[in-house]
């Protein structure tokens, strides 16, 4: 049998956090961190999962019905990922990730993706990024039960090293922005987090209660806020309506090269997600103060998510 190995990277968002599962818009960016599947076809029906991280073997059925009940947790990622392709050969599997796990950078997005292109490779057939990341967002539905949107699967299955990739959540267009090279982005490590049975459920189901009173928060205004009474509610709708203006804005200051302008952005991006949509905490604002405080450093927030995680920062190369 022939073995087959590939591997998808992990994702940290720039900016653009809680805008994707109401269509907005997100400017994240790929890691050189990635997750690999290797393995090949077997003769049977049944598909085996092994993972460097955990001695706990995943076996279920090529034709799985349940992945959300299967265990260890992770398999559940991989089995969701088989029935979104349908017809799927019998395989055995290894993965190996140096992605840490909780720590906002898409672990379980990138098992996706990498599934995904595991199986393209086995079975030969056609299944363009897009349609593979949307296959990989109700996969993480079904596996974590977390209601995300688009961004972590589609920016792996798309993204370009040393490239933010702009997304439109609604069209699901994307365009490539890069990195300059007298910018250096950091990622620092907080604090674990899990989504599953967190608060981040609640965010979305607050941002559907707005859209339905004001319609969809991609298109709204600041002025829509005046029409919103419940105090939470409208702390979060603000958080979503200017979010998404500084992406925009994002977008045009890093492609016109104003690396202050985008970490001023970046700063109060995070205030936002602190004040208004309450994703963070105080080690997470402590963390970005801390990097605020370094030589170079532009801008900074907290990153994916939310509730733990992970820091981002830019700063010029020293």
């Amino acid at each position: 049998m022939t073995v087959v190995r590939v591997a998808a990277p992990g994702r940290v968002n720039l900016i653009g956090d809680h805008t994707d599962y109401t269509n907005g818009f997100v400017l994240p960016m790929i890691l050189e961190r990635r997750t690999v599947v290797e393995g090949e076809i077997i003769p049977g029906d049944m598909i085996r999962i092994e993972s460097a991280d955990d001695p706990d073997i995943c076996v279920f059925p090529a034709t799985v019905a349940s992945p959300g009940r299967l265990n260890p947790a992770w398999g559940r990622y991989v089995a969701a990922m088989v029935r979104e392709a349908g017809e799927v050969p019998a395989f055995r599997a290894r993965v190996t990730t140096d992605l840490p796990i909780a720590s906002g950078l898409s672990s379980s997005a990138a098992l996706e993706i990498a599934t995904g292109r595991f199986i393209r490779e086995i079975t030969g057939r056609e299944w363009d990024d897009v349609a593979m990341a949307e296959a990989a967002r109700r996969a993480e539905h079904v596996a974590s039960g977390v209601p995300c949107g688009i961004m972590d699967q589609l920016c792996i299955a798309v993204g370009r090293h040393d490239h933010a990739t702009f997304i439109d959540c609604r069209d699901l267009s994307f365009r490539h922005v890069p990195i300059p090279e007298t910018l250096e982005v950091v990622v620092r490590f907080v604090a674990r987090r899990t989504l599953v049975g967190s608060e981040y459920a609640d965010r979305v189901a607050d941002c559907r209660a707005i859209e339905a009173l004001i319609g969809p928060l991609r298109e709204a205004d600041p002025a829509a806020l005046e029409s919103i009474v419940d105090e939470r509610l409208r702390r979060r709708a603000r958080h979503v309506i200017t979010e998404n203006l500084r992406v925009l804005a994002s977008l045009e200051a890093l492609s016109e090269g104003d690396l202050d302008g985008f970490g001023r952005l970046m700063v109060d991006s995070h205030r936002s997600l602190a004040r208004d949509f309450e994703t963070s905490n105080p080690r997470m604002d402590a963390a970005v103060e801390e990097l605020m405080d370094e030589p170079g450093v532009l801008g900074a927030r907290m990153t994916g998510g939310g509730f733990g995680g992970c820091v981002v920062a830019i700063r010029r190369r020293l």
